[in-house]
Formats: structure tokens, C-alpha cells, sequence
């Protein structure tokens, strides 16, 4: 069974938007005995998300993944709010906005103007890279990148990206965080997509592109990369896992920040979240699922 160390509970920890990668964040965070604060100035993100957290930890639990206090308590440490000044007291805040040079800039410069000077930053950006957001912050180094994966709580190690300013002290901090969640994290240079995501997009749209050609239904892509190279669930799976808005969004700005027209995203990608098709939260993407996760 996966277990955790249980760590000294910080003041608060603040996590910044209550979507999917947001919510699964502060699951990790309470199930490890933090107390967290989750701010999105969305009213229907914030009225979801109480009931996508508690499905998470349900999840969680059916794969033994358990929160070692219970369902309820770590509930109970997880708590949801419109204002960026409601984490004011934080001492390590996540950043889960949309995937926006302009809306994550924008956070990261009113988290400057909220937090403490010696409060870090990390941001949880699929491609955007560490350098253009930290230069809205006063004091660069205490930002870096943690990419954590969907779902959050069923990832054990992290894409820790360290920008050109980041101190030692900042790395410190979050490879502290991430051990008393029972996570560890790797390493990598700052970039546009890192290391997973500039690799794992440009397969996720080759592979979209070549059933909008017709050359294979989505099905038989994913069980061509599960049966013959001995991945999970297969790229078009993961697509919709992540959501495929998301995937759309991070192409874009794969795209723009290198120039590369494999990041284009194709006309099936594009038409596909068009048509509200986004993947497992929706109930339909490239596959059909049982129920729609809000």
C-alpha cells in the first residue's frame, strides 16, 4: 500500500485554481496533513470542485491510495475561496490557472503583490516556461516549475523545473513538499514544455492527426502503443485524460514559443473540444466513457 511520511503541516498551503489539476494538488496536499486553500475566481469552478475533491479521494482509496486520516478530515483541510488575498498567510503556493502565457502572468504578478517575500512560487505550467512568469515577481528565485501529472495523487514523481533565478533554498522547500507527500522530483532545465511535454504533445497530435487521416480509428492507435511499445493506456487515452482543451492550449503555446509546426494542433483536435468533446471530463473525446467527470 503506498504510505507517506507525515510531515510538520505548514500554516496553509495555497493552491491556485480549482480545476482538475488544481483540485488533485490540494487532495495530495490534505492527505499528507497540510491545511490548504484552493482560490479560483470562477463561481462554477469553485461550486465543482468540493465534489471533485471528494471523488478523487474515493478514487484514491479504491486504487490503496488511502489519505491516512480519512475522507472526511482531509476534506475538512481543504478549503475554497474567489480572493488571491485569502492567501495572503501562505508560505508555498501552487499555480494550476489555465494554460495562458497572459492569465498565468497575470496571477504570478497579483501573487506579488499578496504573498510574502519569502513565500515560493511554483507553477504547475504544462509548457509555459518558468523564466516568462517569474519575471512578475520581485524575487525570481524563489519561483520554479513543479509539473505534477493527472491524477495528481497517483503520480509519485514530479517534473521539478528550476528556472534560470531559482535558488537552492527554493528547491530545497519544494523537494521537501513533495517528500511529505510521498513524492519525488526529477529535475529538469527550464524550456517550453520541459522535458514530458515537449516530447508527450508532439506524439499526442501526430497520433490525433493520423486517425483524422484515416489510416487507424483511436482505438487501434492505443492498443498499437499499449500491446506493441507497453504504454498504459496509449497516447489518444491520455489526451483525454488530460483533457483536450489542454492539450489544445499547450500546443499553442508549444507553437508560439518555438516556432515548430508540429505543434500545430490538427483540424480533429480542434473540432473535437469545438464540439465539447474534452475527453474523460466530459464523458466523450477520442473515446467514449461511463460518466462525465465534472
Amino acid at each position: 500500500m503506498h504510505t507517506t511520511t507525515r510531515p510538520t503541516p505548514r500554516r496553509t498551503v495555497g493552491v491556485v485554481g480549482a480545476g482538475t489539476m488544481g483540485v488533485g494538488v490540494a487532495h495530495c496536499l490534505a492527505a499528507a496533513g497540510h491545511d490548504v486553500t484552493v482560490v479560483d475566481p470562477v463561481p462554477q469552478a469553485l461550486a465543482n470542485a468540493p465534489g471533485r475533491l471528494r471523488a478523487g479521494i474515493r478514487m484514491a482509496t479504491l486504487l490503496r491510495r488511502p489519505p491516512a486520516d480519512g475522507v472526511e478530515r482531509t476534506v475538512e483541510r481543504v478549503r475554497f475561496g474567489a480572493d488571491l488575498e485569502e492567501l495572503r498567510t501562505a508560505s508555498f503556493v501552487v499555480e494550476c490557472a489555465r494554460e495562458s502565457i497572459p492569465v498565468k502572468q497575470e496571477v504570478f504578478r497579483l501573487l506579488n503583490a499578496v504573498l510574502a517575500p519569502n513565500a515560493v512560487i511554483a507553477t504547475c505550467t504544462s509548457a509555459i516556461p518558468v523564466g516568462l512568469l517569474a519575471e512578475r515577481v520581485d524575487a525570481p528565485g524563489r519561483v520554479l516549475g513543479m509539473h505534477f501529472m493527472n491524477p495528481a495523487y497517483a503520480k509519485d514523481s514530479i517534473e521539478v523545473i528550476r528556472g534560470e533565478d531559482t535558488t537552492e533554498q527554493t528547491l530545497e522547500h519544494a523537494h521537501n513538499l513533495l517528500k511529505s507527500m510521498g513524492k519525488q522530483g526529477i529535475v529538469v532545465r527550464d524550456a517550453p514544455g520541459f522535458v514530458s511535454n515537449r516530447l508527450s504533445h508532439a506524439t499526442y497530435n501526430d497520433a490525433a492527426a493520423v486517425v483524422e487521416a484515416g489510416t487507424a480509428d483511436a482505438a487501434t492507435v492505443d492498443r498499437l502503443f499499449q500491446e506493441c511499445f507497453g504504454h498504459t493506456m496509449g497516447p489518444l487515452r491520455t489526451a483525454d485524460l488530460i483533457g483536450l482543451d489542454t492539450v489544445v492550449d499547450t500546443l499553442h503555446v508549444l507553437r508560439e514559443l518555438t516556432a515548430d509546426d508540429r505543434f500545430t494542433p490538427c483540424a480533429l483536435l480542434t473540432d473535437l473540444v469545438a464540439a465539447g468533446r474534452l475527453g474523460r471530463k466530459s464523458g466523450q473525446g477520442f473515446h467514449t466513457y461511463a460518466t462525465a467527470k465534472s
